[in-house]
């Protein structure tokens, strides 16, 4: 009769709708498109999640990572900042894992989803130069992570412009990511020099200027397409440096990783990276909520296409956030949870155009206290802005879109002098000039400082300050 057809449909569709989720049908199509980048064969996760045999005999431990948003490692928060390739779970995802779980990771059905598969070689295409470290770097099978700066030189006697940047790390399994920089001052041939590889510790930064960022690598980044526009001037000589993040795998390891280059014509476009600092970090033993503030006031128009925020081990918090000149605001990151082992670049899925006048702020918390597991200190002791492990730093890239490139040769320029006026005005001596500057502008303005320092005390008062400002505006060609 047709009520009892009824009656078996909805029977049928309520034993359907209390059927747990198997991972054939529900759990393999998350695995497949948000771990299985990094959790797979021969990649830097410390176990593969390709086949139900993978998973389901870590089933608990999929749930509880998921449900505590521990993995996929993605740390910004969702509504401050959109972002491209996000890898973070909906909520309806991570249900799914974890009543999958409960249920005893059933596998389903024998119809066996198809795994991914992931193209080797050079993802972006053949690049026009690969260069690679000079010999291979050993890692050992545990202790901290330890992060290496590698000197490529590139040898050309000319201006160059390269419009695809591509980093082949060699050693999955222990490259954890990895940031890559010009340098036309000579400090990375300096800082490598005596070194079999060509290269140099460089855990709190790479020690050059960071107006140089050019490119960085993640488990699971694409190359992005090159486009001629945004073509990044390499001066005449000038080097390439990658510093690269490795975790120990627990086995000793070595990695001679690889970068390849497109080359293009000159741009259109501007393209550099604005840099936030708050140095004046001066963290008590035991202080659980220490705050600290930097900004910058943007000198012209930009756009915004991608930031990179950057801590050490005891903070916890950190926001971005742009307050426009109308009195508005726009949120450019926020991280509850900072974890220094899961910092990358995270590049907006539209450019955000600020324009002149724009105040860009940074808010970072850090927890010293014995309660933060992450302490490298035991007991805690009192921590200062510095590059060491056990030192701390406040630190935002903020990779910004110009008209041409003349002005973001300007847009640096304008940049350098803020930093300068910020630095003179809180009374900081010659010797603790703000990182931000390059290295051979800096030791210029410092010959310059000590000029204007007439009684030699390292520092300058009011006069002496309006002069030397003036004087460095006019030698970097800006009028004041």
């Amino acid at each position: 009769t047709l009520i009892a057809v009824i009656s078996l449909m909805l029977l049928t569709a309520a034993a359907a709708a209390a059927a747990p989720p198997t991972f054939n049908k529900d759990i393999a199509p998350i695995l497949y498109q948000n771990c299985a980048m990094c959790h797979r064969p021969n990649e830097v996760a410390p176990f593969s999640l390709l086949t139900y045999q993978d998973a389901s005999k870590r089933a608990k431990l999929i749930a509880t990572v998921t449900e505590r948003r521990y993995m996929p490692p993605w740390k910004a928060e969702p509504g401050y900042g959109h972002f491209a390739n996000e890898r973070r779970l909906t909520d309806e995802q991570i249900r799914l894992i974890k009543e999958w779980a409960e249920a005893g990771a059933p596998e389903g059905d024998t119809t066996k989803p198809e795994a991914p598969t992931f193209t080797s070689g050079w993802l972006g295409g053949k690049p026009d130069q690969v260069l690679t470290a000079a010999d291979k770097f050993t890692l050992p099978a545990d202790g901290p992570d330890q992060f290496r700066c590698f000197v490529l030189p590139l040898g050309f006697d000319h201006i160059t412009y390269v419009n695809g940047v591509e980093f082949r790390p060699d050693n999955r399994r222990i490259v954890h990511h990895a940031l890559v920089f010009t340098d036309n001052t000579g400090a990375g041939r300096r800082l490598a020099a005596g070194s079999k590889d060509n290269g140099y510790s460089c855990f709190g930064g790479p020690g050059i200027p960071a107006f140089g960022l050019i490119g960085g690598w993640v488990p699971g980044s694409l190359p992005q397409p090159g486009i001629d526009d945004y073509a990044r001037l390499i001066p005449s000589g000038a080097d390439i440096v990658v510093q690269i993040h490795y975790h120990p795998s627990g086995k000793p390891e070595v990695d001679q990783s690889s970068l390849g280059l497109k080359f293009s014509g000159p741009p259109t476009d501007g393209h550099t990276a604005a840099v936030i600092v708050a140095p004046n970090i001066d963290i008590p033993a035991g202080d659980a909520h220490y705050v600290v503030n930097g900004q910058i006031v943007l000198p012209r128009s930009v756009e915004v296409i991608g930031i990179a925020p950057h801590a050490h081990y005891l903070c916890k918090d950190m926001k971005v956030t742009a307050h426009l000149p109308d009195g508005s605001t726009i949120p450019l990151i926020w991280i509850k949870d900072w974890d220094f082992n899961w910092q990358g670049n995270y590049s907006y899925k539209k450019p955000i155009a600020l324009p002149k006048g724009t105040k860009i702020d940074l808010e970072y918390t850090y927890d010293n206290s014995a309660a933060n597991p992450r302490n490298p200190s035991r007991p805690p002791v009192s921590v200062s802005f510095g590059e060491q492990s056990t030192d701390e730093m406040a630190v935002a890239f903020i990779v910004v879109a110009l008209p041409t490139p003349a002005d973001a040769n300007d847009f640096e320029r304008q940049l350098i002098i803020q930093y300068l006026e910020a630095f003179l005005y809180v009374g900081s001596r010659v010797e603790n000039l703000p990182p931000e500057i390059p290295r051979q502008q800096r030791d210029l303005i410092a010959q310059v400082f000590r000029a204007f320092d007439r009684n030699g005390n390292g520092l300058l008062d009011a006069d002496e300050r309006d002069g030397l400002l003036a004087l460095i505006g006019t030698m970097l060609g800006l009028a004041r």
